[in-house]
């Protein structure tokens, strides 16, 4: 996935958290951010991957994300690998 279409997906994935009741709050209380940081941060790359960080915590999450928004099940897997700090790390 090219960095664009990530941050556009991880865009989608932020206002599918934003509009869950039940996650919105844990997203806050995780990042600390209030909502005049999220409008300003919204564009960046690095708050896009943990956008993305925190919805890949909860499979339930991430298959809820994926049918509201008819995405293949590995996308949000597929934009962090694309985004900062999301390359695969060989260890061998």
């Amino acid at each position: 996935m090219q960095p664009e279409a990530a941050q556009i997906l991880a865009l989608q994935a932020l206002g599918w958290i934003a509009a869950e009741d039940d996650v919105f709050p844990l997203f806050l209380g995780a990042t600390g951010a209030n909502l005049g940081e999220l409008r300003a941060r919204a564009a960046d790359p690095d708050f896009l991957a943990a956008v993305l960080d925190f919805l890949l915590q909860d499979d339930r999450w991430v298959v809820a994300f994926c049918d509201a928004g008819g995405h293949p099940y590995g996308a949000p897997q597929s934009a962090r690998a694309a985004l900062p700090g999301g390359a695969v790390v060989n260890w061998t």
